[in-house]
């Protein structure tokens, strides 16, 4: 029977919680805004991990300089994440963008624009 909350997803738990601290605290840089580690997804043996992350307010100039900006940083950050971490290795740190938070506010956007135009459309029929 195989476990519901194996090893792999503990370490990738308390790599996110981890890695937000040291975003927040640790990394003294003036180009980054606010930063949300969303999800953390390692491989089966633990070598790489894929660091997705949202910024608060950015255009997509701004998303792709921070992707640039935390791969150069991200043997600085998985040096203070060994530190904070008690693991034997440290799995090697890639940054990618999460853009589900954008699809989804568009999403909204389009069914707010459907909803005021339904129900004008449905008047009309009504008076008919």
């Amino acid at each position: 029977m195989p476990k519901e909350f194996g090893r792999s997803a503990r370490v990738s738990s308390q790599m996110q919680k981890e890695l937000a601290l040291i975003l927040q605290r640790d990394i003294d840089d003036s180009r980054f805004g606010f930063i949300t580690i969303n999800e953390v997804v390692l491989s089966k043996d633990l070598a790489s991990a894929k660091i997705y992350f949202t910024v608060l307010n950015s255009d997509d100039l701004n998303k792709k300089n921070h992707i640039k900006w935390l791969n150069e940083l991200a043997p600085m950050i998985r040096h203070l994440l060994a530190k904070k971490m008690q693991l034997r290795h440290i799995s090697e740190l890639k940054f990618l963008y999460d853009d589900s938070f954008d699809t989804g506010m568009r999403v909204a956007e389009l069914l707010s624009e459907v909803n005021k135009t339904v129900p004008t459309e449905k008047g009309e029929n009504e008076s008919q």
